[in-house]
């Protein structure tokens, strides 16, 4: 019988802990989908660890990466969630990103990259347009390190311009973001799974 699956939300809000933050928010709905179809996860919210500057796996002391990568390496989906800011995505989530650009080097007993066989998924808040264009950018960078996008894997929510509201202020989920997250949610545990049964080829 296959393992049930695992995952590891990421906010990458800017916000320590216990500050109210909409990515926050939208990484609990996932993590809430992700239970009610069987997954056990985790979550980490990136800003309360000290994430050094770098591109190595250990970047010395006082470097909480190592083991947030662990909780990387051992989930079989990992939730990516970062608010927007000047319409790009946050300081925290690119510390994230090139961290896990260590793992370009890593390979398991197969000879495959690392993360091949994992699956990403990619949350986006903000007030101002800028998601299309984050997504893109997490995509790019998820997928080269190794992990599986699926098919419509994104869930995001822009404000109206120039307004101050706030998606953790909604009274609501709109049925829209509501549905991407049952989308997304639902294609990576079934592309998860697959992978789990079904791996990706041997580099031999």
């Amino acid at each position: 019988m296959t393992a049930p699956l695992t995952a590891l939300t990421i906010s990458c809000t800017l916000k320590p802990s216990p500050g109210q933050s909409s990515s926050e928010v939208m990484s609990r709905q996932l993590q809430e989908m992700l239970s009610a179809h069987g997954v056990t996860s985790e979550h980490v919210r990136a800003v309360d660890h000290r994430i050094l500057p770098g591109v190595e796996k250990d970047m010395g002391e006082g470097d909480d990466w190592p083991t947030l990568r662990e909780k990387v390496l051992a989930a079989d989906i990992l939730v990516f969630v970062t608010p927007t800011w000047l319409g790009q995505h946050s300081s925290v989530a690119q510390r994230v990103l090139e961290r896990l650009d260590a793992e370009l080097a890593e390979t398991d007993a197969a000879g495959r990259p690392i993360l091949f066989d994992k699956v990403a998924i990619a949350g986006v808040v903000g007030n101002e347009d800028g998601a299309h264009h984050i997504v893109a950018v997490l995509y790019q960078a998820l997928n080269d390190v190794g992990f599986t996008v699926p098919a419509q894997g994104c869930v995001y929510w822009n404000g109206e311009a120039m307004h101050k509201t706030d998606y953790k202020d909604l009274s609501q989920t709109p049925q829209k973001v509501a549905s991407a997250t049952k989308t997304a949610v639902e294609n990576a545990v079934h592309l998860a799974g697959l992978l789990k049964t079904s791996a990706y080829p041997s580099a031999e």
